[in-house]
């Protein structure tokens, strides 16, 4: 069935889908990765996509100068949220379907990287959010933040960054930090965005260990909080 294949649109190799890959095979989906600069977003149809996963990257949401794409993935999303199809939209992806809703994507004053917890506002206490435990550390690794799009309700903050995630319906939902990063692949991150965290002052000793500490705990409440969203969508699809 058609709904049950996800894409998911991977901006750089190691920021892919992650410990969430065996909740939704659980659930029958099956995974195609759209990677940016090798495959076509052209050649992706709406119609033919049960869910779009939009990841994560280092480049900002509004940078569509440098990275011409982007306005086509922004298109892409536009036309999926007006449908009112399924879309998970990840730290840059959520920057995408919050620009694609007309919301502002902005650089922060400082980076936020590194687990800490969420503090969930009223709406998300009612939100699919609410499956994870008080003061659990998620994994946080962005430097802009998007607003909330209007008519819509921010569902959680940090003291950095006071709009966390966010939801259209029962279809959309928006994370600006990881639920889906698996910890045990956290030197590909540290490679990978090793200018970024060493002109920032990062500690990867201390990243490291927060990820041993808490990557399973974070692979479990990834699978709570997904699953449970999943099982929203498919009770509002009637499967």
């Amino acid at each position: 069935m058609p709904r049950k294949k996800v894409v998911a649109i991977r901006h750089v190799a190691f920021e892919n889908i992650g410990t969430l890959k065996p909740v939704l095979e659980k659930r029958g989906y099956e995974i195609q990765y759209c990677d940016i600069g090798v495959d076509s977003l052209a050649a992706l149809s709406n119609a033919r996509i049960g869910l779009l996963v939009v990841l994560g990257a280092p480049i900002g949401a509004y940078d569509d100068a440098l990275f011409p794409f982007l306005g086509d993935e922004v298109a892409l999303i536009s036309q999926r949220l007006e449908e009112g199809l399924p879309t998970l939209g990840i730290c840059l992806g959520a920057q995408l379907m919050a620009r694609a809703l007309g919301a502002q994507v902005s650089p922060m004053s400082k980076k936020e990287i590194g687990f800490a917890p969420l503090t969930l506002t009223a709406a998300g206490r009612y939100s699919v959010l609410q499956n994870l435990p008080a003061d659990f550390p998620v994994l946080h690794w962005h430097g802009d933040q998007f607003e909330v799009p209007a008519g819509l309700d921010s569902l959680a903050q940090t003291p950095l960054c006071p709009n966390q995630a966010f939801s259209l319906g029962n279809y959309a939902l928006a994370f600006q930090f990881h639920l889906e990063a698996d910890t045990r692949c956290i030197e590909q991150w540290l490679i990978g965005h090793s200018v970024e965290l060493l002109n920032n002052g990062i500690d990867l000793t201390r990243l490291r260990r927060q990820a041993e500490q808490h990557g399973e705990a974070l692979r479990q409440a990834g699978e709570t909080v997904i699953g449970a969203w999943l099982d929203e969508l498919d009770f509002g699809q009637g499967a």
